[in-house]
C-alpha cells in the first residue's frame, strides 16, 4: 500500500538505521528506496531491510526521490511517503495518515505536525512565497521582517487544526501515487530547496494538500544554506530559477491562491 524514499548524501548507514526500522516495522509498507547522491557507493546501506540505489552522482533531492517514485507507481502502489533521513517518528502515525487519505479522496499530500527535537513547533505550513517573502528575511534583521514571516508562515492559524496549505515542507511528504501520475513528478530543473514548493503548488491546483496536527514527526531541521555558502549559492539559484518559472512580481495564481488560503483560515 505504501512505498517510502529516502536521499542520502554521505550519510552513514547507523544515521538511518532507525528510520528504516521504523518504516519496517509498519505492515503496510511495501517498500523502503535508499537513493544515494554520494560520490562513492557503500555497500554496508545493502545490509539494511531496504533496497539501496547508487546514482553515480549527485542528481539532486528531487530527481533522486523521482527514481523511487516512479517505481510506485509502475508497481500500482497507492501511497509514496518522501521522508528526509533526519526525521523521527512513531510508526503507528503512517496507519493515521492513510487512514485520513483514504476517507479524502480528493487529499494528493499530508503532512504531519513538525517538531524540532526539543519540541518546539516547526512552522512548515506557509503561503506561496513572493521574493521578498524568501530574499528579504535572509538579509534583514528579523525584526524588520517579523511581521510579514508570521503571515508567510501563517502564524496566527495555531498549528492546531486541519488546514489546506499551498506548501508544505518536504520532510516529509505523503502523497497519492495517482495524482502524481496526473500532475507530474518533483521539477527535475530544481536541484534542491524549491521542489516541495513546486510540487506542492501543482497539486494543490487540483487537490487538496493537508497539515494533518493530530500526528507529530521530529524533524532535525539544519538548515544547511544559512552555514554553508555553497549551499546558500545552490538555494539562491534555484530560487531564481523557481520565480522564473512561475513569475517574480506577477503572478496571478499565487496571489489567488495565497488570498483563498488566508480567507478560508480566517487571517485574511
Amino acid at each position: 500500500m505504501l512505498n517510502a524514499s529516502i536521499v542520502l548524501y554521505h550519510h552513514a548507514p547507523a544515521e538511518i538505521e532507525k528510520l528504516v526500522q521504523t518504516l519496517r516495522d509498519f505492515s503496510l509498507i511495501s517498500e523502503i528506496y535508499l537513493i544515494d547522491n554520494s560520490r562513492e557507493a557503500n555497500p554496508a546501506f545493502e545490509k539494511l531491510p531496504a533496497t539501496y540505489i547508487y546514482t553515480g552522482k549527485n542528481l539532486g533531492y528531487g530527481a533522486a526521490h523521482n527514481i523511487a517514485i516512479r517505481r510506485s507507481i509502475e508497481q500500482n502502489i497507492p501511497y509514496h511517503l518522501v521522508i528526509n533521513p533526519d526525521v523521527l517518528f512513531e510508526g503507528e502515525i503512517l496507519g493515521e495518515l492513510l487512514d485520513f487519505m483514504e476517507s479524502n479522496k480528493e487529499v494528493g499530500h499530508v503532512m504531519p505536525k513538525v517538531l524540532y527535537p526539543n519540541g518546539d513547533n516547526q512552522f512548515l505550513c506557509k503561503l506561496l512565497p513572493t521574493p521578498s517573502d524568501l530574499f528579504l528575511r535572509r538579509f534583514l534583521p528579523p525584526k524588520w521582517t517579523q511581521k510579514s514571516n508570521e503571515r508567510f508562515e501563517l502564524r496566527q492559524s495555531g498549528y492546531d487544526k486541519i488546514m489546506d496549505i499551498p506548501y508544505l515542507s518536504g520532510c516529509f511528504m505523503l502523497l497519492r501515487t495517482k495524482v502524481l501520475k496526473e500532475i507530474g513528478l518533483f521539477d527535475e530543473r530544481f536541484f534542491m530547496y524549491p521542489e516541495d514548493i513546486d510540487l506542492t503548488r501543482r497539486i494543490h491546483q487540483k487537490y487538496r494538500t493537508i497539515f494533518y496536527p493530530n500526528v507529530q514527526i521530529v524533524h532535525n531541521h539544519e538548515q544547511g544554506s544559512y552555514k554553508s555558502t555553497k549551499l546558500f549559492f545552490i538555494h539562491t539559484w534555484n530560487l531564481i530559477k523557481y520565480f522564473n518559472k512561475y513569475g517574480w512580481i506577477f503572478d496571478n495564481e499565487r496571489k489567488e491562491i495565497n488570498k483563498n488560503t488566508l480567507k478560508k483560515l480566517n487571517l485574511s
